[in-house]
């Protein structure tokens, strides 16, 4: 006798959109402790931001690691050790003492964090199917969404009451409640008889055409500067928010998640319309949303007049279009994976975060008193991305 197929339960799928938020909770709930953190181990905002770059970096490389070993060793195995040490660095990140292995445990608990993203979607593709799939997969998607919402309002009341050490512990146990629950309730999804058997080398072969398509290129790569727009936001919008702009750290909280609700906005309005429009259509106004953002930002932050209402109306826009942007792109760009999908998601995860990774630390180079860094880098950002998103979209 096999054993019975795992039940795809909704408080399973609640489960699988909580491990997914391992990422947004882990750059979020921090970034109003940011400034104090630079302050505290006396360094650069540019140095501190290297703890975003890292955490980037490691979360991309994962991606296209952990997905293709869970593929040959099981989704349980690999999900629940990667969860362990993604909350065992969360912790340790709240007694270090420099900078240095503060930017060290950040690459550690990116690579580990990818487990959520990769497999909390393989672990529901695994238990469904077809319309169920797509329910699923969306469901997962709206309970993550909820990350950049609550994170910041979370980091911002811990550091009042704790400081940036109490912000990162919170971190820790809120990752151990995330491995708690995917050991009690996340059952394995890929049975010994479906798992690759080639190894890994198999498992990377599609790679290859994928990074031959130019189209598929352009769209990923699109796909990477418009979450490195927003990233540049994200990365800085805790020094321009707090010492350019004077907000608290609870204030600035409740601003970014004000922000960041435009994208979980964004993407159920997208639900309803690219059904009808198509993804294509779609995609130029995400640009055109994009560009708005960023430019105006731009154009405050030139003319000296930046102020909270303008930030956060800038921030909501850019935010909106890179909502739009991330699902038509890769929408777009998966329809051209067709039987490599799996492949192709883990491509355009791992780009998506290493663009963002490496947008971060630019916007402190000229120091915190300023936020025309920032500004630039959004523009340029957002230039780019929508230059890439033309040339995919141009008549075969």
């Amino acid at each position: 006798m096999t054993a019975a197929k795992p039940r795809l339960t909704p408080g399973l799928l609640v489960v699988l959109g909580f491990v997914a938020m391992a990422s947004s909770i882990s750059t979020d709930l921090y970034l109003p402790s940011l400034p104090d953190i630079s302050r505290s181990l006396d360094t650069s905002p540019a140095v501190v931001q290297l703890t975003l770059t890292m955490f980037f970096v490691g979360i991309g490389t994962g991606q296209l690691l952990l997905g293709p070993i869970s593929d040959t060793r099981g989704r349980r195995t690999v999900l629940l050790a990667s969860l362990t040490v993604f909350s065992l660095a969360g912790f340790a990140m709240a007694f270090t003492p420099g900078i240095e292995l503060l930017i060290a445990l950040r690459l550690v608990q990116g690579f580990a964090g990818a487990a959520g993203l990769v497999l909390s979607r393989a672990i529901a593709a695994d238990l469904s199917e077809g319309a169920t799939a797509v329910r699923a997969l969306s469901l997962i998607a709206i309970v993550s969404g909820l990350g950049p919402l609550l994170a910041p309002v979370i980091g911002g009341f811990t550091h009042e009451w704790w400081g940036w050490r109490g912000s990162l512990a919170t971190l820790g146990a809120v990752a151990a409640i995330m491995l708690l629950l995917a050991w009690w309730l996340v059952p394995e999804s890929l049975p010994a008889a479906q798992r690759t058997a080639g190894g890994l080398r198999s498992t990377f072969k599609p790679f290859g055409p994928l990074l031959r398509d130019g189209r598929f290129v352009a769209l990923t790569v699109a796909f990477g500067l418009s979450f490195g727009t927003v990233m540049a936001y994200i990365s800085a919008s805790p020094f321009v928010g707090q010492r350019i702009l004077g907000m608290s750290p609870v204030i600035y909280a409740l601003s970014f998640s004000a922000a960041a609700s435009s994208m979980v906005i964004a993407n159920l309005l997208n639900s309803r319309i690219a059904p009808r429009i198509g993804p294509r259509r779609m995609l130029v106004v995400a640009i055109v949303l994009l560009c708005l953002g960023a430019f105006g930002m731009l154009a405050f932050v030139l003319t000296g007049t930046l102020g909270i209402a303008s930030f956060i109306a800038c921030a909501f826009v850019t935010s909106a279009g890179t909502g739009l942007m991330l699902s038509n792109a890769s929408a777009l760009a998966l329809a051209r994976a067709d039987h490599a999908r799996g492949s192709g998601s883990a491509l355009i995860g791992a780009i998506q975060f290493l663009v963002g990774g490496f947008a971060a630390p630019l916007t402190g180079l000229w120091g915190e008193g300023t936020a025309l860094p920032m500004a630039v880098i959004m523009a340029v950002s957002a230039c780019l991305a929508a230059g890439c998103a033309f040339l995919a979209l141009r008549p075969e």
